[in-house]
């Protein structure tokens, strides 16, 4: 046999297969979007939301509520103003309410018609909306945009550059602050900047304004296809019967250039122009069908309406539809009576239950709030008079606009007595500690702890009155 080192002549060696330096990447480098401009229906209503999103958004902070801000979320003083209510933590119920029903509309609208809240309300799609509109007024339409990108740096792109991102960090620097001055009053806020005060203010507004800066800015379609959660789980919502952008492919294919009389030519309405792709935001082909980048926004809707306006085709080769509709071709009439099915109305039942239980609570709603606590340094003692001693420590929280006056009685025990001042005076959105010490007769009740109600009235005009529970100790 041959020995190892020195293999036989009727050997043949292995072939050896360099290893190339240009080996394939972990995943595809991202391909820079830079959509089309394009104006009808759709992009109208998007911009009218970006409209009436910002305007809420940036002037709320600014408005005032008798002599407050109308909209604050005080952390430091663990006080939310929301138009005329004063809510307090205890109070963390109507937040967790407002998730649920913001959750359960979501279900709702996602059911009906996909992903409108991502098309047209979303953050992320508002604020890049506005971006693309800055980018498109200083560097041109998307063709101009294409070639500056391509191009070298020369004195045209750097200052288009410089002014773009410049008007991007003005944005992204108000959107900051505009969004602390909802947990800070603003106008505090603004004199604490202006004087260099308030290092954590400070930091949360660049904070948000590098978020808005580098997500509308930069990451934009990377976001809703990479970073939302929604996009993920929105299949599990979507049916048959969902109204989402589809393209008619009966219609359309097979597709190819042609003139306005290529009809008879074998050609479906398709030209194959791909302007419904350039105008995606996030720079899918909606006619291979639905996909989960799909946003709903409906611009290649507006696209391929204005090509079939050209070509001199009826429009609506891509429009809204449900998947069962294209395969029926249905009338808007049986779309619609299809759309209001049994998962649609218990959403919509559910969502209007639990809104009106929540105007109805928030109506009703006690204003002002007790918690009583036990000063654990003196349980219990016996004082002249033969009586035994408890003593209490009370917060009053007055959630009104006004000064209040309350008044402190106790139940629940026979003879019990508030030994302490029975009237208090708290301000407007305030709360305050009081001392309360409660007696009762020493052989009136045997050793051991006892249920006692504290009971507390408010003497405003419009009486209102709260109990609350604690235990009365009696000493062995």
């Amino acid at each position: 046999m041959p020995h190892p080192e020195h293999p036989s002549r009727d050997s043949k060696p292995k072939k050896i297969i360099p290893i190339r330096s240009e080996s394939a990447p972990f995943y595809d480098p991202r391909k820079k979007i830079q959509p089309r401009s394009i104006s009808d229906v759709f992009s109208a209503w998007r911009w009218v939301m970006v409209w009436v999103t910002q305007l809420v958004f940036y002037v709320l902070p600014w408005l005032e509520w008798g002599q407050r801000q109308m909209v604050l979320f005080d952390l430091e003083t663990r006080r939310f103003y929301l138009f005329g209510l004063v809510l307090y933590p205890q109070d963390f119920i109507y937040l967790t309410g407002l998730l649920i029903i913001s959750a359960l509309a979501l279900f709702l609208f996602t059911a009906l018609a996909g992903r409108l809240w991502c098309g047209f309300a979303c953050p992320q799609t508002v604020y890049t909306e506005i971006f693309l509109w800055i980018e498109h007024r200083v560097e041109g339409e998307r063709s101009a945009r294409l070639r500056l990108d391509a191009s070298r740096w020369t004195f045209e792109k750097l200052w288009k550059r410089t002014v773009k991102h410049g008007a991007w960090i003005a944005v992204a620097l108000w959107t900051g602050f505009t969004f602390v001055g909802f947990f800070v009053p603003i106008r505090q806020l603004g004199s604490e900047l202006l004087t260099m005060q308030g290092s954590w203010q400070l930091f949360w507004v660049l904070f948000y304004a590098l978020a808005t800066y580098g997500n509308a800015g930069f990451l934009r379609e990377q976001v809703c296809k990479h970073m939302c959660p929604y996009a993920r789980f929105q299949s599990a919502m979507l049916d048959n019967d969902t109204l989402v952008v589809t393209y008619d492919a009966k219609r359309g294919e097979p597709r190819g250039a042609r003139s306005k009389n290529a009809a008879s030519a074998g050609l479906g309405s398709c030209i194959d122009c791909t302007l419904c792709v350039q105008v995606c935001p996030v720079g899918i082909d909606i006619r291979d069908g639905l996909q989960y980048e799909c946003i709903g926004c409906g611009l290649c809707i507006d696209a391929c309406n204005s090509v079939m306006d050209k070509v001199g085709q009826p429009r609506g080769l891509i429009r809204l539809a449900t998947t069962n509709s294209m395969a029926g071709q249905w009338s808007a009439a049986r779309i619609l009576r299809r759309m209001i099915r049994p998962r649609v109305l218990i959403y919509a039942a559910v969502l209007v239950a639990l809104g009106t239980a929540m105007i109805i609570s928030l109506a009703l709603r006690t204003p002002f709030k007790v918690d009583v606590v036990r000063d654990r340094a003196a349980l219990s003692r016996i004082v002249p008079g033969g009586k035994i001693e408890n003593i209490y420590r009370l917060q009053i929280m007055n959630a009104t606009e006004s000064p209040q006056r309350y008044r402190l009685s106790a139940r629940g025990i026979d003879g019990v007595e508030v030994a302490s001042e029975r009237e208090i005076d708290v301000g407007a959105t305030e709360s305050q500690w009081v001392s309360v010490r409660l007696r009762v007769p020493y052989e009136a009740l045997p050793s051991g702890a006892h249920s006692v109600y504290f009971e507390v009235e408010s003497l405003s005009l419009e009486p209102h009155f709260v109990s609350e529970k604690s235990s009365f100790l009696i000493p062995r």
